[in-house]
């Protein structure tokens, strides 16, 4: 699986010494990973309310991550030789 630059997401930020340098949503303590990881099991609504995030905190946080994979995806895919075919 391709790694998440998180870097070049605008909803988080990762701050020597806060919270250990995790990616943390910004302006929180609350560690992305924490959220992705409750997603597997709890809908948006419920880790919503069990981590005090908005939905547009989540949103951004998953259409990041979406277009992350999406680049990544995209430079491993060998073009396509019309001739080939």
């Amino acid at each position: 699986m391709a790694s998440i630059d998180w870097s070049q997401c605008p909803a988080v930020e990762s701050i020597p010494g806060k919270v250990s340098g995790a990616w943390v949503f910004k302006d929180t303590r609350l560690p992305v990973a924490t959220v992705i990881e409750n997603l597997e099991d709890l809908s948006v609504d419920e880790v919503m309310d069990q981590f005090d995030v908005t939905r547009d905190q989540i949103n951004a946080i998953l259409d990041f991550v979406a277009q992350s994979l999406k680049a990544s995806l995209q430079q491993q895919s060998p073009p396509v030789d019309a001739h080939s075919v």
